[in-house]
């Protein structure tokens, strides 16, 4: 069992919470209002790209030594067309630059909340999860952490895939707000 920290209770916070209580680990969440003194093992970061850089100002000690998930995926929310990260980078490589001493994962940023909470993508195939991350151990830590929770997993490399791993998010996400796919669909892998 692991101490899992959430950032964020909304749709994916709740959908990804879910998940690790399901796999029988603790999870708390942190809400604007919660006061903090100590993170789980896990901490989660499921809020939207431009909230993170309040949270690890402000947190920034209590991330070290941690696996640090981050979902977001850093769309300019004005036009709705462009990632607002520089073209060589992403937004977990920009928070692992910030959190030298933590293990930077990129994951559920191509899952919605509703394939996370069904553990079904279009009601019909297996919900599988993305990951990228430089620290192979935190990856593996998280797959075990999350073990029994009807979630696959794809190991997508190192975290500079992070980057296509946003893409992709991006591209799902547009895909949904212009009513071309479900927010109940979205990429399915199968393997």
């Amino acid at each position: 069992m692991a101490e899992i920290s959430i950032f964020g209770k909304g749709n994916m916070g709740s959908a990804i919470g879910g998940n690790f209580e399901a796999a029988g680990n603790q999870v708390t969440y942190i809400t604007k209002d919660t006061a903090v003194e100590k993170f789980g093992d896990i901490v989660v970061l499921s809020v939207p790209y431009p909230a993170i850089a309040g949270i690890l100002a402000a947190h920034r000690d209590l991330f070290a030594g941690k696996i640090v998930i981050d979902i977001s995926n850093p769309l300019n929310f004005e036009t709705f067309d462009s990632l607002v990260v520089p073209t060589d980078s992403s937004a977990a490589a920009e928070i692992a630059k910030e959190l030298p001493d933590a293990s930077v994962i990129k994951a559920f940023n191509t899952n919605f909340a509703t394939t996370l909470a069904t553990k079904k993508v279009a009601g019909a195939h297996p919900t599988t999860v993305l990951l990228a991350s430089d620290d192979k151990e935190a990856k593996e830590k998280l797959v075990d952490a999350l073990e029994g929770s009807g979630l696959a997993f794809i190991d997508a490399g190192l975290l500079k895939r992070a980057r296509e791993l946003e893409a992709m998010g991006f591209l799902q996400i547009s895909l949904a707000a212009a009513d071309k796919i479900s927010w109940t669909g979205g990429f399915g892998i199968f393997h």
